[in-house]
């Protein structure tokens, strides 16, 4: 923390399972029960005949790539990753699902190499393995000292924040950044996934309503204090496509309305609208940041190779938004590596056209950053103050 700012690192969905497992130093089973695919080296061979070969077993940090650098150089305050895979041994596929995550607890070596401090778990693979895989989880990042959000052994723990204290520049006692995290229906996640006060699983939200709000909301009053920075991870919505939902916008509009400073949206495999309300940024979908897509055809309109991490800085006290950079990176051979220029380029007209209300400009270091935005019919102007 610097000058009463907090800044925060935040990406979408980081899977270090299946195939980005295959190629890691203590690959677990590779078998799985996919229509197409049976065996999870499948997916590093399509990589590979994408982008060229893979020097497998990898280094712990080769998923990561250039995000290293650009992490060591921005210095955040606080990671924030959503972590999209069960770290198990389990085979115990979870019925009636067509795809399945898992990483071997021998490769944790490769979640640690990006220094995370909260890994958010309420999505729809972290029990891909049951509750079995769950536990396994659960106890093989708490054993490596990680927080997580959003899943645990019972719904108290599922829907605790996970806190970060965050020194100040003086080396006294500063800010406490705060993450809840939740998963929504309407992400994939099973009903029978809901942790309960007697059943493990994770954070969830059958809809997203202005009751379901109302509950974050009132958890989130009881263990905020006074100049807590506050971040609701939300896995919701549906892979592809750029149209937020009227009801996923008054959900976050809500969140911040009660207090909350940071919405981190993630679920689509691709980076979706931006939104500055009230002065808080609100990320309805962060896109993929690690995982084993390569070479996987479909949707290349949508240019999922393209990856950004988020760098947000807002007011220790206040919580306001004071500035968000964007670095865009590239997915090959199951690395993040600089994205070229008409590559960026692409991706910021993309983001501006989506983003109605908000403008996106290059630095000279060809990040990403939100420029003061023209008013949009129904969002709020981004810097218009408003009272809390």
């Amino acid at each position: 923390m610097s000058g009463g700012t907090v800044t925060l690192f935040l990406c979408g969905d980081v899977m270090l399972g299946r195939g980005v497992d295959q190629i890691l130093a203590h690959p677990g089973d590779p078998a799985l029960r996919e229509g197409y695919v049976g065996d999870a080296r499948g997916y590093v061979r399509a990589a590979e005949s994408a982008n060229g070969p893979i020097p497998a077993p990898v280094d712990p940090a080769w998923p990561w790539g250039e995000a290293l650098r650009v992490l060591d150089e921005a210095g955040p305050d606080v990671r924030i990753v959503n972590l999209e895979t069960s770290v198990t041994r389990s085979d115990a596929f979870a019925p009636g699902k067509a795809v399945h995550y898992r990483m071997h607890p021998a490769n944790l070596p490769a979640l640690l190499a990006v220094r995370p401090d909260v890994c958010v778990l309420a999505n729809n693979h972290v029990l891909d393995f049951g509750r079995t895989g769950l536990a396994e989880t659960l106890d093989t990042l708490g054993g490596a000292g990680l927080r997580t959000a959003g899943a645990g052994h019972d719904a108290a723990q599922a829907q605790a924040p996970a806190v970060v204290p965050v020194a100040s520049q003086d080396g006294g006692a500063g800010a406490r950044v705060l993450v809840f995290a939740l998963g929504s229906s309407c992400s994939g996640i099973p009903s029978d996934w809901a942790a309960d006060a007697e059943r493990s699983g994770v954070a969830y939200v059958p809809a997203l309503t202005a009751s379901a709000a109302d509950a974050v909301l009132e958890r989130v009053r009881r263990a905020k204090r006074p100049g807590d920075v506050v971040v609701v991870s939300v896995h919701w919505g549906s892979n592809w496509g750029y149209r937020v939902p009227d009801r996923q916008v008054r959900f976050a509009h809500a969140l911040v309305d009660g207090g909350v400073d940071v919405v981190h949206g993630h679920s689509s495999h691709h980076p979706r609208p931006v939104e500055v309300y009230r002065e808080r940024l609100i990320l309805h979908g962060c896109g993929d940041f690690v995982d084993d897509y390569e070479g996987i055809a479909g949707y290349e309109n949508y240019r999922d190779d393209l990856r950004l991490a988020f760098l947000v800085s807002v007011e220790a006290d206040t919580g306001r938004l004071e500035g968000v950079r964007m670095v865009p990176l590239r997915a090959r051979r199951m690395r993040l590596e600089p994205v070229p220029d008409a590559d960026r380029d692409w991706l910021r007209a993309t983001l501006e056209r989506v983003s109605g209300g908000v403008s996106v400009g290059v630095a000279d270091d060809g990040a990403l950053t939100l420029l003061t935005p023209e008013i949009h019919p129904r969002w709020s102007h981004p810097l218009e103050r408003h009272p809390r």
